[in-house]
């Protein structure tokens, strides 16, 4: 959906080789180069960031784990729909540390319905709360050769560590400083 912001755009972010790409929130944009652009610029500014997608939320198909059970959601799509590359995506946990949508894997299908029922078939659906799909071409990537211009400014900042901003000991002083003039 577009508003005056622009189109909103949901953000996932890779931090290591190692782990998946993960939901890191929205942003809005004109297009989506512009959305890469800016999610590099709010998501980017502390963590470690080896990748970036972004992907216009209404391209996203989503269930939760307890509309799956009550929706009349898996439609069969018309003959005619090309086969094409879904990313998948899931959030498995609801502690505070377990709010991340994950990216699982990928799955072969002719609509978004058809995607999310291979990946309840491919994925362990075990304790998963949400599923995402979302067609492969509608994600925007950064490229592998952008990495060094689009992330690494960033690392060598110092301020954008919170350990640059010695707020406890300003305080302890300060604290020190009122008790003094209490006592006067």
């Amino acid at each position: 959906m577009s508003d005056s912001q622009g189109t909103r755009y949901q953000v996932f972010e890779q931090e290591r080789a190692d782990l998946p790409h993960r939901n890191a929130g929205a942003i809005y944009a004109a297009d989506a180069e512009m959305a890469l652009e800016n999610a590099r610029d709010v998501f980017v500014r502390r963590p470690h960031c080896l990748s970036l997608w972004v992907a216009p939320e209404h391209a996203i198909f989503s269930k939760t784990a307890q509309e799956l059970q009550t929706d009349a959601w898996d439609i069969e799509p018309a003959a005619a729909a090309p086969n094409e590359t879904y990313l998948v995506f899931q959030k498995q946990g609801q502690a505070a540390r377990e709010t991340f949508v994950a990216h699982v894997g990928q799955v072969s299908a002719r609509s978004p319905q058809q995607a999310l029922r291979a990946a309840l078939n491919t994925f362990p659906t075990r304790n998963v709360f949400v599923w995402w799909v979302v067609p492969e071409r509608a994600v925007t990537k950064s490229a592998a050769e952008d990495v060094a211009s689009l992330f690494a400014p960033a690392r060598d900042k110092k301020y954008r560590m919170h350990t640059f901003y010695p707020v406890e000991p300003i305080m302890r002083e300060l604290k020190s400083a009122q008790g003094m003039l209490e006592e006067e």
